[in-house]
């Protein structure tokens, strides 16, 4: 599988159903807050593929995103998870570290699929995200994280992650029994393509590789504007 080819920057694509970003084209892929709703994650992002049955985009090394921290600046996984989802937070601007991330979603699938690899192109794991189905708007995607992982490995094992985060996001009040119940549903769901090894395990991303002639999307100062209207 070879690179798609550049295509223009992003904007105008995503409001109305059917319409597509170009490959090469520059968009938003952000998290509410689970507590007030608010985008507290931003990644800028570049298309690889943008169709009805998936949309692919690539996180390219040394983005500049914006992540939460407490609201003294303490990153959020070095706080106990007594306090983790209850204290005040802030959000700052931070480069992302180490190899790309390649993210997979399919409409309506409260999951996204991550491919990471080491530096030299090693491919290390699949990376399921639990989360919100993908809300399109004119310049990205919008979701909520539900907290559970699912870490695939190319010999298709698979082991749950953060169940510890889950309990605690939970008793902070952060999700209501019928939505844990939802979000463990969903994750026995994700689970039938990595058993089965389907779609988009058997596809071949992990050989995927960007066009070197990408630039890496910058992150607006309007990073957290609400959208005008968002579309499934």
């Amino acid at each position: 599988m070879t690179a798609e080819t550049a295509g223009t920057r992003a904007g105008g694509a995503g409001d109305a159903p059917g319409e597509r970003w170009a490959p090469g084209a520059h968009i938003l892929w952000r998290y509410r807050d689970n507590r007030t709703g608010l985008p507290h994650i931003c990644r800028p992002v570049t298309v690889v593929r943008d169709t009805p049955e998936l949309l692919a985009v690539w996180m390219a090394p040394g983005t500049t995103c914006v992540k939460p921290v407490l609201a003294d600046g303490t990153p959020v996984r070095l706080e106990p998870l007594a306090t983790r989802y209850t204290k005040p937070r802030r959000t700052v601007r931070a480069r992302w570290e180490g190899a790309g991330v390649l993210k997979l979603a399919r409409p309506g699938d409260p999951w996204s699929v991550w491919l990471f690899w080491e530096r030299g192109w090693r491919f290390k794991s699949f990376y399921v995200n639990l989360e919100e189905p993908l809300r399109r708007w004119a310049d990205g995607v919008d979701s909520e994280d539900h907290f559970l992982d699912i870490s695939v490995r190319p010999d298709r094992s698979w082991r749950m992650l953060d169940e510890d985060e889950f309990t605690a996001a939970r008793e902070a009040g952060l999700m209501t029994d019928a939505q844990a119940a939802r979000v463990r549903e969903a994750g026995r769901a994700a689970l039938a393509p990595v058993r089965a090894w389907g779609v988009p395990f058997r596809d071949g991303w992990e050989h995927w590789r960007p066009d070197p002639d990408w630039t890496i999307p910058a992150l607006p100062d309007d990073w957290d504007r609400a959208p005008v209207s968002w579309t499934r």
